[in-house]
């Protein structure tokens, strides 16, 4: 076994330890009846229950069946390997789903309902997985655990009796991903657009938080939960212009990396204006003696 493969399955069996410790070490986390319990509950037009919070769901159709679309017509997003391909389109399938699934559970929401919510997330949240492996890591190795990893998040949500699995499927890319996009090079330009859609992803879970402050915040013109579904509509949006706008790289350089260069160099510059500042003040100063 050559080094760098040995180095996957060290990495793999220190990730399933890891999980395995954080299942033994913690207790259950149970689904709380009071998640279905949402701020707005109106129903205003259609007679369509819980209205606002089933139709914020539509973005995440239309912005799913466009990223569909472009990543098999004429190859628009210019993914260069299969592996790529088969994630970006698990990807805006399942963001395509989320628009079906979260609207269909926010009709009745209950434990039944919600699996079909959680179900097309997980296989969003698990094919980036697979792509920041195929594009940081190694395109083979990210391809061959494209398959594990989705069945891995489907069957998190199996059981509600306890919600660590699937926190763990929703919560680690959260963590895992803007780091990876920060620290290691990037096989393609425009890898600013992973913390863009971070950022929306982040601002979303705290408008779930917070749904119903938001709600009386806004008197009760728009909840939390509807605002939320709208920012992490936002995610797949970034992520699909970042496949429209980007190139390969030519000089793979982390973001963490350049931050450093552009710091280096603005404190340089700096230091030459005080420096040229200094040198202007001294001048004048030998000038103003000399005439007198």
């Amino acid at each position: 076994m050559d080094v760098s493969r040995k180095k996957k399955w060290v990495a793999w069996a220190v990730a399933a330890a890891i999980f395995v410790v954080l299942m033994l070490v913690t207790p259950a986390i149970p689904q709380d009846e009071a998640y279905h319990d949402f701020a707005d509950q109106r129903t205003l037009f259609l007679g369509i229950p819980n209205t606002l919070n089933v139709i914020s769901n539509i973005p995440f159709f239309f912005v799913g069946v466009t990223g569909l679309i472009l990543c098999h017509f004429n190859n628009y997003f210019r993914l260069s390997s299969q592996g790529e391909l088969w994630s970006w389109t698990l990807f805006f399938a399942g963001v395509t789903a989320v628009g079906f699934g979260s609207s269909y559970y926010h009709l009745n929401p209950n434990d039944a309902t919600l699996v079909w919510d959680r179900l097309p997330m997980t296989i969003a949240f698990t094919s980036v997985m697979a792509i920041f492996i195929i594009e940081r890591v190694d395109d083979r190795a990210g391809a061959k655990s494209l398959a594990p990893l989705v069945i891995a998040g489907a069957l998190s949500i199996i059981h509600f009796d306890d919600l660590r699995p699937y926190a763990v499927v929703q919560f680690v890319p959260c963590i895992a991903l803007p780091v990876m996009a920060i620290v290691i090079p990037p096989m393609y330009t425009h890898s600013s657009y992973w913390l863009w859609a971070a950022g929306f992803y982040l601002l979303a879970k705290v408008e779930e938080a917070a749904d119903k402050t938001i709600y009386n915040w806004t008197h009760q013109i728009v909840s939390g939960h509807t605002l939320k579904h709208l920012c992490a509509a936002m995610v797949p949006v970034f992520l699909a212009l970042m496949l429209a706008k980007r190139t390969t790289e030519p000089e793979r350089i982390s973001l963490l990396q350049k931050w450093k260069t552009s710091w280096v160099a603005v404190r340089e510059r700096r230091f030459k204006d005080s420096s040229t500042v200094d040198v202007d003040c001294g001048y004048a100063v030998v000038s103003s003696i000399s005439e007198q």
